[in-house]
């Protein structure tokens, strides 16, 4: 493809070339035959008018003599290059510029006839037998007490003609052949500005479709070929990026489901077979039971964040107060908190926020947060959930005083599956999907979620909502 491509322009460079050159040889050839023939022609005709009112018709008023009229048509043949005849109606001749005055042996254009010309004022041929070649010929008549007694006849040959016509082609064909140099120019540019970044394209996208998605390539153009290239190597780098999202996908789901259910494999057949006393069956039972909870948890997550990749996130937007589903969630961890002695302090605005979205999705992100702000809190701590008012919206975060958010990671909390280094330990029952349904959710919103963690000190999730003011319900 890149080389027929090229090969295609070549040609088509040279086929101009070539037709330049033919339209040149024949229409044009043609045209300037035509003109010169024309131009000639006039001129000739303007200057026998003129030799026929004053030389031709002094010397039949008898006002000048033969020689002196010969002297005269000489000089304008040598000035004009033409040859200048005076001839009779009946064809014989009385003045020839080519030859001397011979009055004993006159020459006779056999055959003469003045309208010859037609409506014309220029004939070409052998002019009636009086020469061996062709010629232009032109007549003008001289008149003497309103008589014709004479024409006056000037002839140049087509030879001439043709070698000004071939002086002036050549310099057309070095126009032409300048014009094709010049050409040639655009040719070399449109091979670096096109062609070249345009082989590279097509080389990239031969190695991206076999496979390569992270080759890399660069066009160094500000034009649309270099957007197309740098759109291109987006599209790649997003490809490859996905490519490894969904290795890293599968490697992460096949680990956390072989987990639990290696556990519950090894617990159910220790106690099949006897290394677990009955006594202890209790104990463990209740183990493998929280790997199953673990287990429809994932699913669950999963299965959720399907729908929202496939479906997108669908919302049911309502009026809802903010503050009472906040509270209702903190409500649904005070047995957990108790057990760790971790209170949640609730700084809300107003006793109601009225906001516009969708309730149980929102429930579902303040949901999330809170379970990650109790997991990795330290035991006898605060989680302060606040709000605050600010230009139509309504800030909802939620901060913990745990373990904290290492800088490097907290670009990375948000990824499907993802868990730091310094939260493995705490997060037992954690899928790494719950930030990930939370930005998506937060994301349909038109809304954004923040995150501020230092390490050590804990972590701040804050995200808004529109509010929805009395006039608007």
């Amino acid at each position: 493809m890149r080389r027929t491509l090229y090969l295609k322009f070549i040609l088509a460079y040279v086929i101009f070339g070539l037709f330049g050159f033919a339209v040149v040889a024949t229409f044009i050839s043609g045209m300037i035959s035509d003109y010169l023939t024309k131009t000639h022609g006039e001129s000739m005709y303007k200057t026998s008018i003129r030799i026929a009112n004053t030389y031709a018709s002094a010397l039949y008023s008898s006002e000048t003599s033969l020689d002196t009229v010969k002297n005269q048509l000489d000089a304008l043949a040598l000035y004009t290059g033409d040859t200048i005849w005076i001839i009779n109606p009946s064809g014989t001749m009385v003045l020839d510029s080519s030859s001397a005055i011979d009055v004993d042996n006159q020459h006779i254009v056999t055959g003469f006839d003045p309208t010859v010309t037609g409506g014309s004022y220029y004939t070409i041929g052998d002019f009636f037998g009086s020469f061996d070649q062709e010629v232009l010929s032109v007549f003008a008549p001289i008149t003497y007490n309103f008589k014709v007694q004479g024409y006056v006849v000037m002839h140049k040959t087509i030879a001439s003609l043709t070698e000004e016509t071939n002086q002036m082609l050549n310099i057309a064909y070095i126009q032409l052949l300048i014009l094709f140099i010049l050409s040639l120019i655009i040719l070399i540019f449109f091979t670096e500005v096109v062609y070249v970044p345009l082989r590279r394209i097509t080389e990239a996208t031969e190695q991206y479709a076999s496979g390569n998605m992270h080759y890399e390539f660069t066009v160094e153009s500000d034009d649309e070929m270099g957007y197309l290239a740098a759109s291109l190597n987006y599209m790649a780098n997003e490809i490859a990026r996905a490519e490894d999202n969904q290795k890293k996908f599968v490697a992460n789901v096949s680990h956390d489901f072989r987990s639990p259910l290696t556990s519950i494999h090894g617990y159910l057949e220790a106690m099949l077979d006897g290394t677990i006393p009955p006594e202890l069956h209790e104990k463990y039972l209740q183990i493998v039971k929280n790997e199953t909870e673990r287990l429809t948890k994932l699913t669950g997550n999963l299965l959720t964040l399907n729908n929202l990749n496939v479906r997108g996130v669908v919302l049911n937007r309502t009026t809802f107060d903010i503050n009472k589903v906040i509270r209702n969630c903190a409500n649904t961890f005070e047995g957990i908190c108790r057990g760790k002695g971790i209170t949640i302090e609730l700084v809300l605005t107003g006793d109601e926020m009225p906001v516009n979205a969708d309730m149980d999705k929102i429930q579902q992100v303040i949901y999330n947060l809170l379970d990650n702000a109790v997991k990795f809190s330290h035991h006898n701590s605060i989680i302060k959930v606040e709000t605050v008012e600010r230009k139509s919206k309504i800030f909802i975060s939620v901060k913990d005083s745990g373990i904290g958010i290492p800088k490097e990671d907290q670009k990375l909390i948000f990824d499907r599956f993802y868990k730091s280094d310094s939260s493995r330990g705490k997060d037992k029952k954690g899928t790494g999907l719950g930030l990930s349904i939370v930005k998506e959710i937060i994301g349909a919103h038109n809304e954004h979620i923040n995150v501020i963690s230092t390490e050590g000190v804990g972590t701040e999730f804050t995200f808004s909502l529109p509010i929805v003011y009395g006039d608007e319900e």
